[in-house]
């Protein structure tokens, strides 16, 4: 057993991560799970345990007949392959997304393939060296496989430089530090391959993506506060006689708008996973500012006149100030700059003409040009004290309409062409009285 303790040891850190997940998912009744953390974690049991089956088969050659350490070998090889792919794809899917088209999808999983093959064709030709400390194995089936770890690890790094200013500090940390130690793990191993040092490198990737965002505590949590935040800003609306539909329906919107625009491939550098999370949990804010609004002004049935209007257009820069104030110390540079810039700008036009500051076309920060969509949309379909909901014709013909205008053309021909998901997320408004965002 001295051969393989190490792996021993990674292998209970790495099924202690197991029992947790299952563990809280049930406790928390988490449904939504990360399909690649969960083949990331499976191949990593597989890879730290044939790793340490390796480790100790070939340091008792006298015991173990070749074919078995063969067999063993080709195992951890590809195994140990899949699992750095994994962990690539993995680190993709949390920071830019994975891409849509099946020829893409096929050319990132090419060098695995070819790695594959490479090491089962040549295991009849693996040696086994007797190292000073301890036995390890040669040939082209270990090159192959080193090789396709160090290409998925290079571009993991490249994916992580690339979104750097895209990710929160929190998740900046611990990518950062766990990618660091598998690097560190990759080149020792490459240059020391006596070491038997590769089982740190599944273990250190699951258990950062773990703690990170996978366990189902920290979901729990973020889901909590989505709850506060969706009952402070529900709060705010009730002052406009409201009962909250707006805000959940409003997020709704946003929600299937912006994953609609990352999955045709718009706004790819701006739209990665950690940008939409952020904007669905600001999305609740946009409206915040008019709690600084007198009910006189916000709660008249008639239209307003310009004096009032000028009081009313005031709740955008007033709502950014709140988020500064309110959200400023959160450690989410991310979700404080967008809930500020959807709160303040949501009411920019295209065209330049809308407030508070009159800025035109792409002055107007993404987030808050697919809010602006989701905002009129839903104050022309939605019943209001002064008037009944429109028909749906009319709405989308308004949004249809407002393209090159009041709103982002991409956004409102993308808008309109998922209006059966829309009308979806109405009807079931309509019936259930909230909407899961």
């Amino acid at each position: 057993m001295e051969s393989c303790k190490l792996q021993i040891g990674c292998m209970l850190i790495v099924l202690y991560i197991l029992f947790l997940s299952i563990r809280e998912r049930q406790l928390y009744r988490v449904t939504h799970r990360d399909k690649l953390f969960d083949w990331l974690l499976v191949v990593s049991v597989l890879s730290v345990l044939f790793d340490g089956a390796t480790a100790w088969t070939v340091n008792h050659l006298d015991l173990v007949p070749l074919p078995v350490n063969g067999v063993l070998h080709a195992c951890f090889l590809s195994s140990l392959d899949a699992m750095i792919f994994f962990m690539f794809l993995y680190m993709l899917d949390i920071t830019r997304g994975l891409p849509q088209t099946r020829s893409r999808k096929l050319a990132l999983a090419l060098p695995l393939l070819l790695a594959l093959a490479v090491v089962i064709l040549f295991l009849p030709s693996l040696e086994y060296v007797r190292g000073t400390v301890t036995n390890y194995s040669m040939g082209v089936s270990v090159y192959a496989c080193y090789l396709t770890v160090a290409l998925y690890t290079l571009a993991a790094m490249a994916v992580l430089l690339h979104s750097w200013k895209q990710l929160n500090k929190h998740k900046r940390i611990i990518i950062s530090t766990y990618m660091g130690v598998i690097v560190g793990v990759t080149l020792y191993q490459m240059l020391r391959p006596e070491a038997l040092i590769t089982a740190l490198a599944p273990t250190f990737a699951v258990l950062g993506a773990y703690l990170n965002q996978e366990s189902p505590l920290h979901t729990k949590l973020k889901r909590y506060n989505n709850e506060m935040m969706m009952g402070f800003a529900t709060l705010v609306e009730n002052r406009d006689d409201n009962t909250g539909g707006h805000i959940r329906r409003t997020t709704a919107y946003v929600r299937l708008l912006a994953e609609e625009l990352k999955a045709r491939g718009f706004y790819r550098e701006e739209l990665t996973r950690d940008y939409i999370e952020n904007l669905i949990q600001a999305a609740p804010m946009h409206d915040i500012g008019k709690i600084a609004i007198p009910d006189a002004i916000l709660q008249k049935p008639g239209k307003l006149t310009d004096e009032e209007f000028a009081i009313m257009k005031t709740h955008a820069p007033r709502g950014g100030q709140i988020i500064r104030d309110t959200f400023g110390h959160l450690e989410n540079d991310m979700y404080e700059k967008i809930a500020y810039e959807v709160a303040v700008y949501h009411h920019e036009k295209w065209n330049g003409k809308g407030y508070p500051d009159g800025l035109t076309r792409k002055e107007i920060p993404l987030c808050a040009r697919i809010m602006a969509i989701a905002d009129v949309f839903d104050a022309v379909s939605a019943k209001r004290c002064y008037r009944d909901a429109l028909p749906p014709d009319t709405c989308f013909r308004i949004i249809q309409e407002g393209s090159g205008q009041d709103f982002d053309p991409i956004m409102a021909e993308v808008f309109l062409d998922i209006r059966e998901k829309i009308e979806k997320e109405i009807l079931h408004s309509d019936q259930k009285g909230k909407i899961s965002v």
